[in-house]
């Protein structure tokens, strides 16, 4: 006894909930933002080392390496090579002066710069004004007699 009926579901109204799933966001490589380092570039770093270490004949590589891991604590061994390269760069750019050794090697200064002091711009008096004075109190009546004379 089996009943064959043909049994078909009943339409379900879609409700606006339904229709509108949450989509998944997907992260892309590009987006994703990495953490920053905890210390500035090494470049900022090296020319404060340099400055803040003010030696006569200029701090010299280890002493710079020194300073960076006691000040911005950070592994001198992994910032070897950025260490190098900046110096090389900054000396060839002339941002840091070579007073000794070739290279990476040697010890480093920053430039002297001299500055000079500007000079105070004196306010000059205008002497147009006076002569706006005078052209205003001129007579008109020049100007008039050479338009007729033009007109004729």
């Amino acid at each position: 006894m089996t009943d064959t009926v043909a049994t078909t579901p009943a339409p379900v109204a879609a409700s606006p909930a339904a229709k509108k799933s949450p989509a998944k966001k997907k992260l892309n490589a590009s987006k994703v933002k990495k953490p920053g380092a905890l210390h500035p570039t090494t470049a900022v770093m090296v020319t404060s080392a340099i400055k803040e270490l003010k030696e006569k004949k200029g701090s010299s590589l280890p002493a710079i390496k020194k300073y960076l891991a006691a000040n911005y604590k950070v592994d001198p061994a992994k910032l070897a090579l950025f260490i190098r390269k900046f110096l090389k760069a900054a000396v060839a750019n002339g941002t840091v002066v070579q007073t000794k050794g070739t290279g990476a090697s040697g010890h480093f200064k920053l430039p002297v710069s001299d500055v000079k002091p500007k000079k105070a711009v004196v306010a000059k008096k205008k002497k147009s004004i006076v002569n706006k004075v005078k052209a205003a109190g001129t007579p008109k009546k020049k100007k008039i007699a050479a338009m007729t004379i033009m007109r004729t």
